[in-house]
């Protein structure tokens, strides 16, 4: 059970630092398809936002504390913290590769989740990866350069 709590809460912290960039990106993008990727980025993020308590409640049921602070976030997560402000392409590109990692995440807790027998647990994660291979169809598409 240890090692699906320590993966739930990489799953956190990576999901709220991907939540957080894809906000960040929201606010800074800019260029001549500006509302395209402004909303594009504002429906990645709320989607993920609206996952975070209940991961954090997943945690929780586990038996375990949550983490919650942005220091405990930055040791926990695997997604790299975003303090430039690159192109749209380049912001999709960044993403996409993050959105790999919380696939990659999500698949390693859900493989945990179901050796523990935590099944609505299990369920929840298979949820997560597939609104994330949604993510990533999207990312793909919108990071593809045209000409």
């Amino acid at each position: 059970m240890k090692e699906l709590i320590e993966r739930m809460k990489v799953v956190l912290a990576d999901s709220f630092a991907f939540y957080l960039k894809a906000h960040y990106y929201h606010w800074n993008v800019e260029g001549i398809n500006f509302p395209q990727y402004h909303s594009f980025f504002e429906t990645i993020y709320s989607e993920v936002y609206g996952s975070i308590d209940a991961i954090a409640e997943h945690i929780r049921t586990l038996d375990a504390y949550a983490p919650g602070s942005f220091g405990r976030f930055k040791e926990l997560s695997n997604i790299s913290d975003e303090t430039s402000v690159p192109s749209a392409v380049m912001m999709c590109q960044r993403l996409m590769k993050d959105n790999e990692t919380l696939i990659s995440d999500l698949t390693y807790a859900y493989t945990e989740a179901e050796k523990e027998k935590q099944l609505g647990l299990a369920n929840f994660l298979q949820d997560r990866i597939d609104a994330h291979k949604k993510h990533g169809w999207w990312l793909r598409a919108s990071a593809k350069k045209i000409g």
